[in-house]
């Protein structure tokens, strides 16, 4: 849902401002708008597996799964996302009525960054930079990879009828991200910290931060 609601504050915000600095840092600020909104009605918690109760992951993935669905899982996820989407509407229109705010030098955001060195459309570059900081700087899973995959994703599903997420070219992205991370998925594990602002996360990426992270994502 949340990453949903980031990419859909980036194309708002690309169709308010078009493809420069503004649009970047206000899809940052409509995503974090979308992330405390979301927080507020999921016990503080945004990570599927603390939502949820359930561990996913693991050779034995059979139970879990019947477990989350015996326990309604399902209808409670497709309930909170029928609350959240018009919430989150709110806050995405909220952010682009501020005008308000001091936008940072190029580059904005390691995932708009990211997307335009794996050649995406200006608009889809735009709508990666919600996804920046772990998602409107939130210090979550990592945007820079969940950017990489989305935009592999896109360009296979133009080449192919359908998109098989068990593939091998997801693996490989993985992969190559763990290895450049340091074996680190949430944004504030690899940066050591969560960013305090736009600015502060724009400075960081200027100064080289996480630039083996993106050049390894944009070679896959």
């Amino acid at each position: 849902m949340l990453w949903g609601a980031a990419l859909a504050a980036g194309a708002q915000a690309y169709r308010v401002y078009g493809s420069d600095s503004q649009a970047e840092a206000t899809a940052i600020i409509a995503s974090q708008k979308a992330v405390e909104s979301f927080r507020t009605r999921s016990r503080n918690e945004i990570n599927c597996l603390e939502i949820t109760e359930m561990n996913f992951q693991g050779e034995n993935q059979v139970l879990p799964i019947l477990k989350f669905f015996l326990k309604g899982g399902p209808i409670g996820c497709f309930g909170m996302a029928a609350r959240y989407a018009p919430l989150a509407y709110h806050e995405i229109d909220a952010a682009l009525s501020e005008e308000n705010f001091a936008v940072p030098s190029p580059p904005v955001s390691c995932t708009t960054m990211l997307a335009k060195k794996m050649g995406a459309s200006k608009m889809h570059a735009v709508m990666a930079a919600g996804l920046a900081g772990g998602i409107g700087l939130c210090g979550g899973a990592c945007g820079a990879l969940g950017t990489a995959i989305w935009v592999q994703a896109m360009n296979r599903t133009e080449e192919t009828a359908g998109l098989d997420f068990g593939a091998s070219w997801i693996d490989k992205i993985i992969k190559g991200f763990v290895e450049s991370s340091d074996y680190k998925f949430e944004c504030s594990e690899i940066v050591g910290r969560k960013f305090e602002s736009i600015h502060d996360h724009a400075e960081y990426i200027c100064k080289g931060g996480c630039s083996n992270i993106i050049d390894t994502l944009a070679a896959q």
